[in-house]
């Protein structure tokens, strides 16, 4: 069988979660792992000093330092780890993903039935619930993103700061269906400055920015996510706000 060494940082304080990963991978490539739990500070360090690392964990294979855990994804072809300025769609995808199966289950749950309007409402709504919590988590970096391309938060700072929260309140009256006639023109208005400042931004600028619609520091690309994101509220606020006009 094959065998390996792993020396990895296990204490009372710590346990690092690299190297948990690299006995994890070890093991399912196949390989007996002998699992070096360094209890202590001290004893971390004068592992480091005696291999000239600046890191733990490390893998031996063979006798031959393989390195880290990346080094020992990259010695196991697996190296395709996500780049730090990498642009990406998941967290976008995964947020629309679980905002439509809790659509389709609000829906049955109070319909028994699958209503396709009634799954509509509950999946705009509830990803206007949930993309407001993903701002409000860290509000400073949202507003930080959010005012580089944003027409009203260029000029009023504050909107920055401001904006999750309207967004939440119309998702949640939008899924309550209460206080329409309030929360519908703050979806509207919100929706149709973010459209606008997208466009601008993106189609007519040629900026190349990334999207405060999952939260500040996200590297998910400004463009037709963003703007279908806006036209989703600009749409339902104007498709509930009907009824309750005429």
């Amino acid at each position: 069988m094959k065998k390996a060494k792993l020396f990895r940082m296990v204490t009372d304080e710590h346990i690092c979660p690299y190297g948990l990963k690299s006995l994890d991978i070890l093991k399912r490539e196949g390989y007996e792992v002998e699992d070096n739990k360094l209890s202590t500070r001290e004893e971390t360090d004068k592992f480091k000093e005696k291999h000239d690392i600046k890191t733990t964990p490390q893998t031996f294979i063979d006798g031959k330092r393989i390195g880290g855990y990346d080094d020992l994804l990259k010695f196991f072809g697996k190296d395709n780890q996500k780049k730090e300025d990498e642009k990406t769609y998941t967290p976008i995808i995964a947020v629309f993903a679980v905002t439509f199966g809790l659509a389709v289950a609000f829906c049955w749950v109070f319909f028994k039935e699958i209503k396709p309007v009634e799954v509509i409402q509950y999946f705009v709504a509830t990803s206007m619930s949930v993309l407001a919590i993903q701002k409000l988590r860290d509000l400073e970096s949202f507003s930080n993103q959010f005012i580089t391309y944003d027409l009203l938060g260029m000029k009023v700072v504050r909107y920055a700061y401001v904006y999750p929260f309207v967004e939440a309140i119309a998702g949640i009256g939008m899924i309550a269906k209460v206080g329409l006639l309030v929360v519908c023109p703050a979806a509207i208005f919100i929706g149709t400055v973010g459209a606008i400042s997208v466009i601008k931004a993106v189609y007519i600028d040629k900026r190349d920015l990334k999207c405060a619609c999952v939260g500040g520091d996200s590297n998910v690309p400004l463009g037709f996510i963003s703007l279908t994101e806006n036209i989703m509220m600009i749409f339902m606020g104007v498709w509930m706000l009907l009824p309750v006009l005429s």
